[in-house]
């Protein structure tokens, strides 16, 4: 019997995986961060940042330049990027250590200007609004393949709206559910996968 693609599938150690998360680059990811919770303001600035960035790339694109992502924008330290000015915003675009998107760039500063003042208008600031979202006490089955992993849901669609009225941009419903998925708020690693209560 061959095994279903979208099911989960035995890694070279073996193990059962999330089909995306079998090559080399991947393996680490997933295993030991994405769908783990993700607490604090610059961890959850740069994750959604990041996936921001990622729209319409893929997302191994983004992880392998993570690490100038990092260097590029300040560790992610959002009061740093929202001083960014013009030439900064210059400066980005000629790093090759990024994805070089003058609007995703833009919405990257706009974003750190929303999470500052954010911490000034929420207590909690971003962390506290983004975990408002988790879906509490909702039980949805295990996916068991690729096919029952949503790509929204109604709390990533509040959560973009909550984002957006609080000044953020570039974050629509699936870059939310993305980030919520990566950030652990919702667990979407197949019933099968080693990394699924790990």
């Amino acid at each position: 019997m061959t095994p279903d693609p979208g099911g989960a599938v035995p890694g070279p150690d073996g193990r059962l995986r999330c089909p995306w998360g079998m090559s080399a680059d991947y393996v680490a990811y997933h295993d030991e961060e994405w769908g783990r919770p993700v607490r604090g303001e610059t961890a959850l600035f740069e994750r959604f940042t990041l996936e921001a960035f990622q729209s319409g790339l893929s997302w191994l694109t983004i992880l392998r330049k993570r690490e100038g992502f990092r260097r590029a924008f300040d560790g992610f330290d959002a009061d740093a990027v929202a001083r960014y000015d013009d030439a900064d915003a210059a400066r980005l675009l000629q790093d090759a250590g990024i994805v070089r998107n003058r609007a995703k760039i833009a919405a990257a500063i706009a974003n750190a200007k929303a999470v500052v003042t954010l911490r000034e208008t929420v207590p909690g600031g971003l962390d506290a609004l983004v975990w408002s979202f988790a879906p509490d006490g909702v039980t949805r089955p295990a996916p068991r393949d690729l096919g029952d992993v949503p790509a929204t849901t109604p709390e990533s669609a509040a959560l973009a709206k909550a984002l957006k009225k609080n000044g953020f941009v570039f974050v629509g419903p699936t870059t939310a559910y993305a980030a919520m998925q990566a950030c652990g708020l919702v667990n979407d690693h197949l019933a099968a996968c080693i990394a699924r209560n790990g």
